[in-house]
């Protein structure tokens, strides 16, 4: 038996892992977890990966995929817990049911963690081993965000949401290129590493560190440079008009927001609040996600109260509420954001990105037993169109909760013409978890990427002013009933290159990643069979 046959044999049998190297892949699912909000130790996302290399070294691809799945497993189970809080407190379900669909959800998410992980061992004695690898995660980034209606919560590159001067790329390439970035960071160190304790001939292509160390050191000169040449132009060259806007924050309690017998005193805590920002004279009053919980649409007494408030400000008034629409004998419910620009000017736009679970139940034959989170209507349906809301020499963007996690949207707006992003959320859902910290942090790339400031009114907090440059010109507490007042530039602008053309820089990875990919299985399987 020769050499390369002895080989071959070992690494398709595969190499059984040890406890260190268990140990190393949690390592990895931990750091990846502490480099997110709230903990927000960001810089640890730049070496999180390097444990997950040097556990993956000399395994074969399957035993790579466990050891990427338990990785996978513990930083989700770390980062989402937060679900167990909203299933169990808001959709009434017990402890065990709730643990059990976290825990799944989780387990799914660490599938792609352990896909990324199968085909290191492949990549490893590839030419380009560390730009191949930041390829395959961005792809499979991608493909999180997208498949079965897509949860791309906490993609890598949210974790620099802080950092200004990497994330103006945004612009050009989505949160993805930030992910790319960090992926290639993390290579490019492992092989380092390996070279310096003299492993490189064994772990990595010995030409692989030669041409990607430049390569991936010009790349993060030119990202740190074009983020300079931006913060300096928006400091330099104030364009376009200030529009003064408030936020009213209710911090209202979730378990009393749909209890008709509070409507009324929800209305007048929202009156009392806004009548306390008249002194600022703002255009745009903004309150948050569902914050008038009754159908507005019906006009009745309470529905006059919220038209008044609007007219007695001299302000355009945003705000949510449920609605619906009849079709015969069906009835479509709708989470519904209305702009009364005026008196007799109520603009309307639906929530097209509905939340699983919160606002209509997949697979709802097989999951019957699970309730949903809303309970003020039917199941939602899905908004006909990406409506863009203009009032004046305003327009404006409107996300609702969930749909400030998906770029696509506020792209839409964008081409719609948008100058302005206002987001209404109620991440009274998740109490005092990580998830309100998050869900702000990812919110600051839809300013970045679509070059437009964003006002983000939520019930019980984080309510914010995002500037277009991503950073956070103001921002609220965490359930505390509170008023924001800012003055935001607005201007007209072509939409960024982003807003324009979408994901082809993740797209183009996802096709690299994929054929390099289909080439490695095809390569194993020839050798396979000359066995």
């Amino acid at each position: 038996m020769n050499k390369s046959y002895k080989n071959l044999t070992k690494y398709q049998k595969g190499i059984a892992f040890s406890l260190p190297g268990i140990f190393l892949a949690i390592a990895s699912g931990l750091l990846l977890t502490l480099s997110f909000p709230p903990v927000d130790l960001s810089f640890i996302a730049w070496f999180a990966l390097i444990p997950l290399f040097k556990c993956l070294e000399d395994q074969a691809p399957a035993q790579a995929f466990r050891l990427g799945f338990i990785a996978g497993a513990v930083h989700y189970l770390t980062l989402v817990y937060w679900i167990v809080v909203v299933l169990g407190r808001y959709g009434n379900l017990n402890i065990v049911v709730s643990t059990i669909i976290c825990l799944l959800l989780c387990l799914y998410m660490a599938l792609y963690v352990a896909t990324f992980s199968y085909f290191i061992p492949f990549l490893k004695k590839s030419y380009f081993f560390t730009l191949f690898t930041g390829s395959l995660w961005v792809g499979l980034e991608y493909i999180r965000a997208m498949f079965l209606t897509g949860f791309p919560w906490c993609l890598l590159g949210y974790t620099q949401y802080s950092h200004l001067s990497i994330i103006q790329s945004s612009d050009i390439f989505g949160v993805y290129g930030l992910s790319f970035l960090i992926v290639l960071v993390n290579g490019l160190a492992y092989g380092v590493i390996c070279r310096l304790f003299k492993r490189s001939s064994r772990q990595i292509n010995r030409g692989a560190l030669k041409w990607e160390a430049p390569i991936i050191t010009l790349m993060i000169i030119a990202a740190l440079a074009y983020g300079h040449y931006r913060l300096a132009g928006q400091r330099r060259h104030h364009v376009g008009q200030p529009v003064r806007a408030a936020i009213i924050q209710g911090n209202i309690d979730q378990s009393l927001k749909w209890d008709p017998a509070y409507q009324a005193a929800t209305v007048a805590l929202y009156q009392r609040l806004t009548r306390s920002v008249n002194d600022f004279r703002p255009e745009l009053i903004v309150w948050p996600e569902t914050a008038v919980p009754f159908f507005f649409q019906d006009g009745d007494v309470l529905s006059q109260e919220v038209v008044s408030t609007a007219k007695e400000s001299a302000s355009a008034l945003i705000f949510g509420s449920p609605a619906y629409k009849q079709t015969g004998d069906a009835v479509d419910y709708y989470n519904r954001a209305y702009l009364i620009c005026a008196e007799n000017d109520i603009k309307y736009y639906d929530k097209v990105h509905l939340v699983p679970f919160g606002e209509y139940v997949p697979l709802k034959r097989l999951l019957f037993f699970i309730n949903r989170l809303v309970p003020a209507a039917g199941d939602f349906a899905q908004g006909d169109e990406v409506a863009t809301l203009r009032c004046d020499r305003m327009a404006i963007g409107v996300l609702i909760c969930f749909e400030a996690i998906f770029p696509e949207v506020a792209r839409a707006h964008a081409r719609n013409g948008a100058n302005l992003l206002v987001t209404i959320t109620n991440d009274a859902w998740f109490g005092k978890t990580s998830a309100p910290y998050q869900h702000l942090a990812m919110s600051v790339f839809r300013a970045v990427e679509n070059r437009m400031p964003m006002i983000r009114a939520a019930n019980t907090g984080f309510s914010a002013y995002i500037g277009p440059d991503g950073s956070i010109i103001s921002r609220g507490d965490l359930f505390t009933e509170e008023v924001l007042e800012a003055s935001l530039n607005i201007s007209e602008k072509p939409p960024s290159f982003y807003a324009r053309f979408g994901d082809v820089f993740a797209l183009s990875l996802l096709a690299v990643s994929f054929a390099k990919c289909l080439v490695c299985l095809m390569r194993r399987k020839q050798g396979l069979r000359t066995l």
